[in-house]
């Protein structure tokens, strides 16, 4: 994959669509013309791919009864053959709205260009005659129309049952519907998607009133999430009649439910927005729902060749860097609180079902065990039980800082739960004396096993306390220590009664922890101050005492969070290649990026990679993730599911064999060369 190719936003799955409106001349198709022309010359400078226009925009729709104007609509029809011929050179699919005669009878259509020919002709299927609108005065429904049109000297395919898809971009396929349509119970772009269309545009020519805007993002956000499509929506604007009406020229872009673009509305010239879709999400989406075949042997498909050239225009929509974290505040905090209460009540609900009568849980000083242990609290309180059922322990090794114990001590005694520090240095001491580890013969051997030991232990002196004092042991592990394989077999961050944790990746725990020291009232202040503390720690596992270089750094052997928590995102949630994520993650998080960063963005997270860097932990998210983990996820315990991204279980979002390789996914991301400047 070279240079070209790797920054190429269609080669890696993405489109180029606008939205546009021009400045209507009412009844002169042939300025009309002009006026789309320009604009698509701009569309085609910009590599947009498809772009529609308005409903009737080259007569106008505000006409009347001038639509049965004979000349008018012969004028429609040279305007329309002067646009075909001009477009010959242009690589945009132009989708625009003309009166049209079929037969005896006049049609609201939507005609599709390209290349300097028509490629097909859909008549607006529902025609609304209620309020302002009396449309089955002048037109004929398309309902059920299949056939073809002769039009501007061609024979072309006329009905609403036609795709359009791009022969070199499989995933581009087009399905048009025109404005009431999409307000109709059963809108024609449902068939067409289950059939195959991934993007469909809305010709429309909705007049404005107060609200009518957010009824418009509405119906185009839920119909593109209920279809898993990109839906662009063109209303008209400037120009047409304002004898009892108004236009606003709305503009929009959705893609599966989010909105990409909005336009700003009542322009007085030419106006368009424009994003790139993405196709491969929209069909790996379909993939995993499993119902986009239902009508595809009903449907016609026009073939044309988008033929697009492969210059890096960059990509026009942000790639956030924590797709796990909403970058807007509210809905951070939404999420925050949802997650926390789906913690809480799955908690009390198994507390509840298994007759226990404690909480037992450890606390490291560290963050995932900080808030594990704010659940069991805030179980307890739901419950009615007393704090003190929440039996605590922090188990110091042989690396443990004085920093974490001091939080961790100070946690337990601050929400007073029955605390206490249970040092487990001698009794591993003993047990590496029985397996004749060199440690305990006073040589400074900190290998896995030295490490492991320390961790057997204190799993087991959990469960040992929850058989003693009929509770259940509260797993700590999240979704990205589950997800790399992060955790010893058998031992705390792998095995509990109960896991709180294992659906929620580590970067969303920092916020849950914020939400909830800032929100619940029944967290003290000077719990709020330590629990500050521990989001800003550096994280460790403390198994391995501090040597010249430092404590003992999670991300220096595993990879940065924020970075493995993307790949997984993009993994787990919509099964993307390597090379593909590798594509996301530069963009999200390249060098390029230096300095240009979006406010949300706080200091600690403005840190930017090389494409190598980037390929580099990559690697070992594929290695881990693929390869050597998945045993470990085939025996994890339960744990409720908290984010849309997906979980781990192997009852749930992911089911995979033990013995699983990471060659194929490897041998994807190795093929990912990139030239530097």
């Amino acid at each position: 994959m070279d240079q070209a190719a790797f920054k190429c936003l269609y080669e890696q799955g993405f489109a180029r669509v606008a939205a546009c409106t021009v400045p209507v001349t009412l009844a002169d198709p042939h300025k009309n013309g002009a006026a789309i022309l320009d604009s698509l010359k701009e569309c085609d400078q910009k590599g947009v791919a498809v772009a529609v226009f308005p409903e009737l925009v080259l007569s106008g729709y505000s006409i009347g009864d001038l639509l049965f104007q004979q000349l008018l609509l012969q004028s429609v029809e040279e305007a329309l053959e002067k646009l075909v011929k001009a477009t010959s050179s242009l690589m945009s699919v132009a989708v625009v709205g003309a009166p049209l005669k079929q037969g005896d009878g006049l049609y609201n259509c939507a005609v599709i260009i390209h290349r300097g020919r028509i490629l097909g002709v859909v008549p607006k299927t529902y025609l609304p005659r209620y309020r302002e609108f009396y449309e089955p005065r002048h037109f004929l429904s398309g309902k059920g129309v299949t056939g073809s049109i002769s039009l501007c000297g061609q024979l072309v395919p006329f009905g609403t049952d036609l795709l359009f898809q791009a022969s070199d971009i499989s995933a581009l396929i087009v399905g048009v519907e025109i404005c009431e349509d999409l307000w109709a119970p059963l809108p024609p772009s449902t068939i067409l998607a289950l059939g195959g269309a991934t993007v469909i545009a809305n010709l429309s020519a909705s007049p404005v009133t107060i609200g009518r805007m957010e009824d418009r993002l509405a119906l185009c956000s839920s119909q593109s999430r209920r279809v898993q499509a990109a839906y662009i929506y063109a209303a008209a604007g400037p120009g047409e009649s304002t004898t009892d009406l108004a236009w606003d020229g709305q503009l929009t872009i959705h893609e599966a439910g989010s909105l990409l673009e909005v336009s700003e509305r009542f322009p007085q010239k030419a106006t368009s927005v424009i994003a790139d879709i993405d196709l491969t999400l929209l069909q790996q989406e379909r993939l995993h729902l499993g119902y986009f075949t239902d009508e595809s042997q009903k449907l016609r498909v026009v073939s044309f060749q988008l033929a697009p050239t492969c210059e890096d225009r960059g990509l026009l929509r942000e790639i956030p860097r924590f797709p796990f974290v909403p970058n807007n505040p509210a809905t951070l905090a939404q999420d925050c609180q949802e997650a926390w209460m789906i913690q809480v009540q799955a908690l009390c609900q198994r507390l509840v079902s298994s007759g226990a009568k404690r909480m037992i849980i450890g606390v490291s000083g560290g963050l995932d065990s900080a808030l594990a242990l704010l659940v069991a609290v805030k179980s307890a309180d739901a419950l009615g039980w007393p704090r003190k059922s929440i039996l605590a322990r922090t188990m110091p090794g042989f690396a443990t800082g004085k920093k974490s114990l001091s939080f961790a001590q100070s946690l337990m005694a601050d929400l007073d739960v029955e605390g206490d520090v249970l040092d487990i240095r001698q009794t591993a001491l003993s047990m590496l004396k029985e397996i004749k580890h060199p440690f305990a013969e006073g040589e400074p051997v900190h290998d896995i096993t030295f490490e492991n030991v320390q961790a057997g232990l204190r799993t087991d002196f959990l469960f040992r306390l929850a058989n003693f004092h009929n509770g259940l042991v509260i797993g700590t592990g999240d979704l990205s220590e589950i997800a790399l394989g992060w955790c010893t077999y058998g031992v705390g961050d792998q095995m509990a009664h109960y896991n709180v944790n294992s659906g929620i990746p580590k970067t969303l725990i920092q916020h849950i922890i914020r939400w909830a020291a800032q929100e619940e009232p029944i967290f003290p202040s000077n719990v709020r101050k330590i629990l500050k503390e521990i989001v800003e720690s550096e994280i460790s596992p403390e198994l391995v005492p501090e040597s010249k270089d430092g404590i003992q750094k999670t991300e220096q052997i595993i990879g940065p969070y924020a970075l493995q928590d993307f790949t997984l995102y993009y993994v787990l949630r919509h099964g993307f290649s390597p090379q593909r994520i590798a594509f996301l993650q530069e963009k999200a998080w390249g060098n390029h990026l230096e300095g240009n960063w979006p406010i949300h963005y706080p200091e600690s997270e403005k840190r930017s990679y090389s494409l190598d860097e980037l390929i580099h932990w990559m690697k070992i998210f594929i290695s881990r993730f693929f390869g050597t983990s998945q045993f470990k996820r085939s025996a994890m315990p339960n744990g409720p599911k908290v984010v849309a991204g997906g979980s781990l279980s192997p009852r749930g979002d992911w089911r995979a064999p033990s013995d699983g390789k990471a060659t194929l996914w490897l041998n994807n991301l190795e093929q990912v060369k990139y030239k530097k400047p």
